[in-house]
């Protein structure tokens, strides 16, 4: 059995927290979302993973609404991109030192909160997604300076990095990092000497897209006969088994699903209950990982 909790910006907290991305699907159901972000609160979750952009400001305004200072959830926001309601796609990057200040106080405001305690700063160096261009090229150490700059103001608690390489955190370090969220997942283990770093600097490791697949063609970890074989044995879903793998694999793995369904909410809380033998792991760890990039082009 896997501990339960783990440190987090200073703090301990259950090692299962929720994404809020998925909330935005209920928009047309203001009252289901923050009924499901309760439960959430209910059922042991004290980390969230949030953006002004996810649901432009939707998810946010649902967090402010669900969540009361007493529950002590832990919010962790992100900057880098914004909302961008009418373009090709729903963001635009915003990794200028300018734009990552105001993404701040966009979050600060739609949270309705003094200070955000985590934000990490999205990178795009590594994983699948966009690539900077122009004049959203930023250097890393301009990035930091004005994230540095804006927790020495009170207005953020901690930094954390996303989509990050393993010299990029390196260079980082003496800003003091609370997390990484890299693309990582059983199929996808691009990141192992990443990973170990962060275990041995004491830093949270949060991975999206726990599952793989984000996009066509990009291996899934419920994809995988061994996957479904343990599942089947351990009378649980593939998807928990491979998000009960991450858990097993290093013991500063964060988890944040998201789900906009109550069901998938409360599997995905039991994931920590979940037990593996030596040999059950074993055979989990010898699935290939292939690479979680997005060929260009």
């Amino acid at each position: 059995m896997t501990t339960t909790t783990a440190p987090f910006a200073g703090r301990t907290v259950s090692r299962i927290g929720y994404g809020a991305l998925q909330l935005e699907r209920l928009h047309d159901r203001r009252g289901e979302a923050v009924a499901l972000l309760r439960r959430a609160v209910e059922l042991g979750v004290d980390h969230v993973d949030t953006a002004e952009f996810y649901g432009f400001g939707f998810v946010n305004d649902v967090i402010r609404e669900a969540l009361r200072p007493e529950d002590g959830v832990l919010i962790v926001t992100k900057v880098g991109a914004d909302p961008d309601p009418g373009g090709p796609v729903p963001l635009r990057l915003a990794q200028r030192p300018e734009q990552l200040r105001a993404s701040v106080e966009d979050n600060l405001r739609s949270l309705g909160v003094e200070q955000l305690p985590v934000v990490n700063l999205r990178r795009l160096d590594t994983g699948p997604g966009l690539r900077p261009e122009g004049d959203q090229v930023v250097d890393l150490d301009d990035q930091l300076a004005v994230m540095t700059a804006l927790r020495d103001e009170g207005k953020i608690g901690a930094i954390g990095l996303s989509s990050v390489t393993l010299d990029g955190l390196r260079r980082a370090l003496p800003a003091g990092i609370v997390c990484v969220q890299n693309a990582y997942s059983l199929v996808s283990r691009d990141d192992e000497d990443l990973l170990r770093l962060c275990a041995a600097e004491g830093i949270a490791w949060v991975p999206f897209f726990p599952l793989g697949g984000a996009f066509p063609g990009l291996p899934k970890a419920t994809d995988e006969p061994v996957v479904h074989a343990v599942a089947e044995s351990s009378g649980v879903t593939p998807s928990q088994v491979a998000l009960a793998w991450l858990l097993h694999h290093a013991p500063n793995v964060l988890l944040i699903p998201g789900t906009a369904n109550a069901a998938h909410l409360e599997a995905n809380m039991a994931v920590s209950e979940i037990a593996f033998d030596a040999a059950t792991l074993a055979g989990l760890d010898a699935i290939e990982s292939r690479s979680s990039e997005v060929p260009i082009g």
